[in-house]
């Protein structure tokens, strides 16, 4: 065993979030858009799953590495389920072994919840697991990407498992990923969510697919997305409708992570809760399952591996100068166009992986998605200073609702839009009101294998 380091880097952090990949891209499903699955190409070889000497050498540095007592020990894929229980019980030893005396962790997982039973279950209600389910809505959304190996649908598993974290009261939350197809449907993903599945905390996720040169979505290059991709403006409606829908009838018992962070960054708090939404970052990193730590789950490929835990501790990996330079380009990188855009302080430029077309004037370095984040951004302004001032005034903040329906009752299409925005009502809030569908679509499964087309 290594003799623990004495003294922390002076610049380093008091804390941070490493997202731990025991089985590394290996998944029990092929989700046709997952961005991760094609990763164990970096790894020829490789039996894909963490070894207990990997696993002793983490938990051991994630504690040492830690200055603060609250500790997140977080736990992904490819599916992390595929390791079985009894790696969770030996990693629940290893903390229980180097704990400092006052710590506290919150155990996390992010899962396609299909291999969950009862054990597993009792499992992470004896540790307090908090559960991250994926599920892009409705069964016909649903099983439209998200399919198992043999190209078959997932929608009836995944929601046993979700209804088996339920029925043993077991925190958990539902990721949704907003692709091509599911976008154009928000209210009935949303209220399928809400009402059906019953789920109280949503996160939505923009599916943005970067093709390579070569055909392929590996790296972070390339200037072309599949057409598995959100379009901007799509995304922004469909954020702006889900905002709509929240505000009017859900705040205060629905929790959506966009709008909790958007809320954060109008309240101008340190850190808005999301990583994408921030000044920088840096601080959100990944271990893949032999060791090897990447600058953030989203860069694990070769150019931003920082070491390997066997051969230099954590957390000089965390503080390392090429990490903190990473971070900070977040902000540093920032096109012109961003910095005087009225709505930089929300935003904040999104994740980097996004930043590869370029802004009007022709400046490299704009989002992908910024279309549609100002569109959102912009949307929902007027309820968010609502919002603030409620807060300010220490007042129940979901007072807002009854606030926000009187706004925008009785306003005829050709009126002004009562959120000041200048433009007739038809063509502002009044659009997101009027943007209802009936029944869904009819679609056909698609898994990885198939081709993918590139858009423009």
């Amino acid at each position: 065993m290594k003799t623990p380091i004495l003294t922390l880097p002076d610049n380093a952090p008091p804390s941070f979030h490493m997202l731990a990949k025991p089985t590394g891209a290996i998944c029990n499903l092929d989700c046709a858009y997952c961005f991760f699955l094609d990763k164990e190409v970096f790894y020829e070889g490789s039996k894909f799953r963490m070894s207990d000497d990997t696993l002793e050498e983490y938990i051991r540095q994630l504690i040492e590495a830690h200055q603060v007592d609250d500790v997140t020990i977080a736990w992904q894929g490819g599916e992390p389920t595929i390791m079985g229980l009894d790696f969770y019980r030996r990693a629940m030893a290893l903390v229980e072994k180097y704990r400092r005396p006052g710590m506290r962790f919150l155990h996390t997982m992010q899962t396609n919840g299909t291999l969950l039973n009862q054990e597993w279950a009792a499992f992470l209600k004896e540790h307090d697991f908090l559960m991250g389910i994926s599920m892009d809505g409705p069964r016909e959304l649903h099983d439209v990407y998200r399919v198992d190996k043999g190209g078959g649908p997932t929608f009836d598993k995944v929601l046993r498992g979700i209804r088996l974290l339920q029925e043993n009261d077991i925190e958990y939350n539902v990721l949704t990923t907003v692709n091509s197809v599911n976008a154009d449907y928000p209210l009935e993903v949303y209220r399928f969510l809400r009402d059906e599945v019953g789920t109280t905390w949503m996160q939505f996720i923009p599916v943005v697919e970067r093709i390579n040169e070569d055909g392929l979505t590996l790296r972070q290059e390339g200037d072309h997305v599949s057409d598995r991709s959100v379009r901007p403006e799509q995304f922004g409606r469909f954020l702006s409708t889900i905002f709509d829908e929240w505000i009017t009838h859900d705040v205060g018992r629905v929790y959506v992570q966009t709008i909790e962070a958007a809320l954060r960054n109008w309240l101008g708090m340190s850190s808005s809760g999301m990583c994408v939404f921030n000044q920088t970052c840096g601080t959100g990193l990944a271990i893949e399952h032999n060791g090897d730590v990447y600058s953030c789950d989203h860069f694990v490929e070769p150019a931003y591996l920082l070491g390997n835990i066997h051969n230099k501790h954590m957390i000089e990996l965390v503080a390392s100068p090429e990490q903190l330079q990473f971070g900070q380009d977040k902000y540093d990188r920032l096109p012109q166009y961003c910095l005087d855009c009225d709505v930089r302080f929300a935003c904040q430029g999104e994740c980097p992986k996004n930043r590869f077309i370029l802004t009007p004037d022709g400046e490299p370095g704009l989002n992908y998605l910024c279309a549609g984040f100002q569109y959102f951004f912009r949307h929902a302004d007027f309820g968010m200073k609502i919002m603030s001032e409620l807060y300010r005034r220490r007042r129940e903040i979901r007072e807002v609702m009854p606030i926000y329906r009187r706004a925008f009752a009785d306003v005829g299409r050709n009126d002004p839009c009562p959120c000041n925005s200048g433009r007739k009502f038809k063509q502002c809030h009044g659009r997101e009101h009027q943007a209802r569908h009936v029944g869904l679509p009819t679609l056909r499964s698609q898994s990885r294998s198939e081709l993918t087309a590139n858009v423009s």
